[in-house]
């Protein structure tokens, strides 16, 4: 008996709680703010960006908003943490489809490609916080971007001296795949004007897509070296 009290305690404990009405209403809020604040941010930067413009993109009251978020210190703190948040999701370069350098890699850079294209204001939100410094990033980066990146670092190294690529810098590898798939947010004014579009289409998205990923393989040997693995 005493056994059984003891599992099913432990059971309790384990149980995650259901999320109520009132946990998803203000789930589908602070969302809502969010994604607001990450439009704002990119549109004005910090300084020119105010709570009274981001609760009116919200489609909500200055007053209700500080209710989920108490200052725009805490609201800009947010959205570059779900923007990194995404940044680490697709950093594994272990875990991206493929069996071969050149496949994970194409993978990799188009997975950075579609952020750009789904979220390009938080692109821009990223891009103006390191051009400042990172004073709100810096820790983040230290902590919990630099990890990950050692790890895509050691895979790619490992695959140089396997023969598997040419012998680069895996650490500029990855910062020329960054600045190529990021511009197309962060510039995409720049890039719409000369294309003399009104705004990017995924085609035009799929076609950098293409071009960055044929420059990038070839340029560092992975496809020819994958090709004569064959």
């Amino acid at each position: 008996m005493l056994f059984r009290q003891e599992y099913e305690m432990s059971n309790k404990s384990t149980v995650k709680p259901k999320m109520t009405q009132y946990s998803r209403s203000r789930k589908k809020h602070e969302c809502r703010i969010l994604k607001a604040a990450e439009e704002v941010f990119a549109q004005f930067g910090y300084n020119g960006a105010t709570l009274d413009t981001i609760a009116e993109r919200a489609g909500l009251s200055k007053q209700n908003m500080l209710y989920y978020f108490a200052s725009k210190q805490q609201l800009y703190q947010k959205v570059l943490q779900n923007i990194l948040d995404i940044w680490m999701d697709s950093m594994a370069l272990l875990t991206q489809p493929g069996k071969d350098p050149a496949s994970k890699l194409e993978n990799y850079i188009r997975r950075k490609i579609e952020l750009s294209r789904t979220r390009p204001n938080g692109s821009k939100v990223f891009a103006a916080e390191i051009i400042n410094g990172a004073p709100h990033l810096s820790a983040d980066i230290k902590n919990r971007l630099l990890p990950r990146l050692e790890e895509d670092i050691s895979l790619v190294e490992s695959w140089i001296a396997e023969g598997r690529l040419d012998p680069i810098d895996p650490r500029h590898l990855f910062f020329m795949i960054w600045s190529t798939t990021q511009t197309y947010a962060d510039f995409s004014a720049q890039i719409e004007i000369i294309l003399g579009k009104p705004e990017l289409t995924a085609g035009d998205f799929e076609d950098a897509a293409r071009l960055i990923t044929h420059v990038i393989l070839k340029g560092i040997g992975a496809q020819q070296k994958e090709d004569k693995r064959l």
